[in-house]
């Protein structure tokens, strides 16, 4: 198989993972809360030794990563600016679409 070549600026898309707090730890799997105060399960069996408080990274109900307090709350940052971003976007988007259907209905 020839080797692949991206147009410039093509990006793959990427997974997200989320940071979660370990509530409680059952054999592999953990119950976490991902900051909204519901508690999930997930599979914990591809990281050893957890705890209730660790922060881990989760990605497709799977813990990946175990996370230091300091690079939890800079993801977080990371996460909060993002979902701020996308909402202004929308808000923007939204209103252009309002004037749009003003100047459609005149």
């Amino acid at each position: 198989m020839p080797p692949r070549i991206d147009p410039p600026g093509f990006t793959l898309p990427m997974c997200l993972g989320i940071p979660a707090e370990v509530k409680e730890v059952k054999g592999n799997i953990a119950v976490v809360d991902f900051g909204d105060g519901v508690l999930r399960e997930i599979d914990a069996g591809a990281l050893e030794g957890f705890k209730p408080g660790d922060i881990v990274i989760v990605h497709a109900g799977v813990a990946i990563e175990r996370l230091d307090e300091d690079r939890a709350r800079e993801m977080m940052r990371v996460i909060e600016a993002f979902i701020s971003d996308l909402e202004r976007k929308a808000d923007e988007l939204e209103r252009l679409f309002q004037v749009e259907e003003m100047v459609e209905k005149q």
